[in-house]
Parts: structure tokens; C-alpha cells; sequence
């Protein structure tokens, strides 16, 4: 059974980290600003207003350093990511969960963060929110339409999503943890502690500006290493920005992924609001879901204990 975070209620306090990638502070204003319009108070860490030079938010040590301090931190409920990027994995290894796991709070991002929720669940059994980071926050930006489902999730509302038929889809009823994320990301925690076990669980994958040889490639290694093999059901995300090689490579990101399952059995949907794009649903990783994949809707639907 996992664990999950408790939910957030008026007054409580979300830190805001960079574990990866440079983020302008200016960038963040409009997601500090709707944070506390929610009731919220927000915790800048060090990250979100460093001196980086370079593409990281910071030296490796220091951006562990401030992803630690709001973990230790008692008065922390929630942890939001400025943004993904890379380098989550520089320093997933050298993080002491021990207070967050008497603790657990909600760990919020997507992209690379896609190692935490991986990690945290793996090693510790806690929930995490696979959901828009503080760029989605500007109005103009990705994912804004999409930030009343992260709310949502941070009161404690249980998730039902019901989206559009897709003609690749595979009919089908599901039942199984929801866990998943970035597919660059799940494959490149293979092999490593981080590495997800996808056996009976509800898995999703998104990704973006990947070449769709790429997608191949990673798909037939989460294949080669099982990970397609025994699964309760597959929710497949936005392949946004995929780019072509100059002779091409025949099929599109969907294509491939379903030549890649075509021999499985469990239920397949397509085109699900999770993505890199402007529809990014926020994602309980680590809790209990069904999936219900029907010719003219899909249902996702948190499971609620009665």
C-alpha cells in the first residue's frame, strides 16, 4: 500500500526548488502569485534566485542541498520543481529521505522530475504528483488550463478524468498502481536504483522534441527489460515536438508505440491530457487507479477507499 501525502489546506506551505534546469526568478512570480491566491504560502529555495552562468540551476551540491532543506524542513507541506530539464539524476543518490518519510509531503513536477517520483516510490512506497510545473503558472503558458487539477489534487480530491476515444485505442478494464512518467527518463533510470518495477501497475508515458528513431529505441528497451511485459494497463501521453531524421523513419511516436505493444493484451489508450504541451493533467504517481478504456471514452479514476 502506498502512502500518500496528507492534503494541503489554507495556510500550508509550498517550497519552490529547482533540482535541474536554470529558471529565472521572473519566471516563477505568476506561480508564487497563484499559489497564494489558492491560500498557500510559498518558500523560495535558493535555486529559484541563483547566479547560474550555465544550463543547471545551480553546482550539483548546492541545488541537493536546497532540494534537502525543504524535504527536512517541518513547515514545508508540498514541494513544487521550477521546472525539468536535466539533472535530477546528478543527485537523486546523495538525498537523505529520512525526515520525508516520517513526513511524507506531495512532491510536485514532471519531465525530469519523472526521477523523483520514480525513486520516491520505488525505494519508499510514497505518492508523488506527476503535475505542471511553475511555468504552466503564467497564463500564456503550457498546461495553465490544466492547473485546477493540481489544486485539486493538493486538497486531497480524488482524480476522474474522462477524455475522447482514440482509434488506436485497445478496449479494456484496468486496475493497478499508477505510476510512470517521461519515457527518456524511465529508461534512463534502468539499471539504477530509481528504476521502476512496472509489473500490474497502470503505466504512462509522455515525452517530447525526441527523434522518433529515439522513441524506438526506448521503447524496445523497456521492452528488452520487461517492462511492457505485465502490465494492468498503458496510458500513452503527448509526443509533442518529435522530430525526423532526413531519410525517414516511417512511422509517428503513436505507431511506434503500438507496433511496440501490439502483441499484449491489457487495455491501451491514446492521446491522454498528460504531456509537455498545454494539456497536462495532474497525475497521483504511486496510487491506486482503474483504467476503463471503452469505444467511446476512457475513464482514469483514482480509487477511493470506502
Amino acid at each position: 500500500m502506498s502512502k500518500i501525502p496528507a492534503p494541503l489546506t489554507a495556510g500550508a506551505c509550498i517550497g519552490i526548488t529547482a533540482p535541474a534546469g536554470f529558471m529565472a526568478l521572473e519566471r516563477i512570480s505568476s506561480c508564487i502569485d497563484t499559489l497564494q491566491e489558492w491560500g498557500f504560502t510559498v518558500r523560495l529555495g535558493d535555486t529559484t534566485h541563483s547566479n547560474s552562468s550555465n544550463y543547471f540551476s545551480d553546482a550539483d551540491e548546492e541545488r541537493r542541498i536546497d532540494l534537502q532543506r525543504l524535504l527536512d524542513d517541518p513547515e514545508v507541506d508540498a514541494i513544487l520543481c521550477a521546472r525539468g530539464g536535466y539533472g535530477t539524476s546528478r543527485i537523486i543518490d546523495r538525498l537523505d529521505f529520512t525526515a520525508f518519510r516520517r513526513k511524507p509531503k506531495w512532491i510536485i513536477g514532471f519531465s525530469d522530475v519523472t526521477v523523483l517520483h520514480s525513486h520516491i516510490w520505488m525505494e519508499y512506497g510514497i505518492a508523488t504528483l506527476h503535475a505542471p510545473m511553475a511555468a504552466a503558472f503564467n497564463p500564456d503558458g503550457p498546461g495553465y488550463a490544466t492547473l485546477a487539477s493540481l489544486k485539486a489534487a493538493l486538497e486531497g480530491q480524488p482524480s476522474r478524468y474522462s477524455v475522447a476515444a482514440h482509434p488506436f485505442n485497445r478496449l479494456g478494464h484496468a486496475k493497478g498502481t499508477l505510476v510512470g512518467g517521461n519515457l527518456a527518463l524511465l529508461t534512463h533510470c534502468i539499471g539504477t536504483p530509481s528504476e521502476l518495477k512496472t509489473k500490474k501497475t497502470i503505466l504512462f508515458l509522455e515525452d517530447v522534441g525526441e527523434y522518433l528513431y529515439s522513441i524506438d529505441r526506448m521503447l524496445v528497451q523497456l521492452k528488452r527489460s520487461g517492462k511492457l511485459a505485465r502490465l494492468a494497463g498503458l496510458v500513452v501521453g503527448g509526443f509533442t515536438g518529435m522530430k525526423d531524421t532526413e531519410r525517414p523513419f516511417g512511422r509517428d511516436a503513436y505507431e511506434i508505440i503500438r507496433d511496440a505493444v501490439s502483441k499484449y493484451d491489457y487495455p491501451v489508450c491514446y492521446d491522454f491530457p498528460v504531456s509537455h504541451a498545454d494539456r497536462n493533467m495532474a497525475l497521483k504517481h504511486g496510487v491506486q487507479h482503474t483504467l476503463d478504456v471503452e469505444s467511446d471514452e476512457v475513464r482514469l479514476e483514482e480509487r477511493v477507499k470506502k
